[in-house]
């Protein structure tokens, strides 16, 4: 069984920074992947980045590409998501899901993931 645990969400103004973490924990596999994902109140779920736990294929939505940056430490179970030029319309809770088994031949980024996280707020006022 896999938990994984978002933080770093928080309040910043137009045009700033955060990082979110999501740290796994319980056995994963290799060629898994994650995913980050945001639902803003009144809004549907949707999709942000995505990276395989090899570091390949990172994969971002139009919304944020340029701006934000997914990465992983295997050695921390973790993967970030460094968001950047941050605006009002990223205002949502931030979601990270693992897909724990992925491979070249299937669709990327994942669409069906096997375990998600609580969320992070992450609030951006003007």
């Amino acid at each position: 069984q896999v938990q994984l645990v978002e933080s770093g969400g928080g309040s910043v103004q137009t045009g700033g920074s955060l990082r979110l973490s999501c740290a796994a924990s319980g056995r994963l596999f290799s060629s898994g992947a994650m995913g980050w994902f945001r639902q803003a109140p009144g809004k549907a779920r949707e999709f942000v980045a995505a990276i395989r736990w090899s570091g390949r294929n990172p994969y971002y939505a139009d919304s944020v590409k340029g701006r934000f940056t997914i990465s992983r430490d295997n050695a921390k179970n973790t993967v970030y998501l460094q968001m950047n030029s941050l605006e009002p319309e990223d205002t949502a809770l931030y979601y990270c899901a693992l897909d724990q088994f992925t491979y070249y031949g299937d669709p990327w980024p994942p669409k069906e993931y096997d375990y998600w996280g609580q969320g992070t707020q992450v609030t951006v006022s003007s």
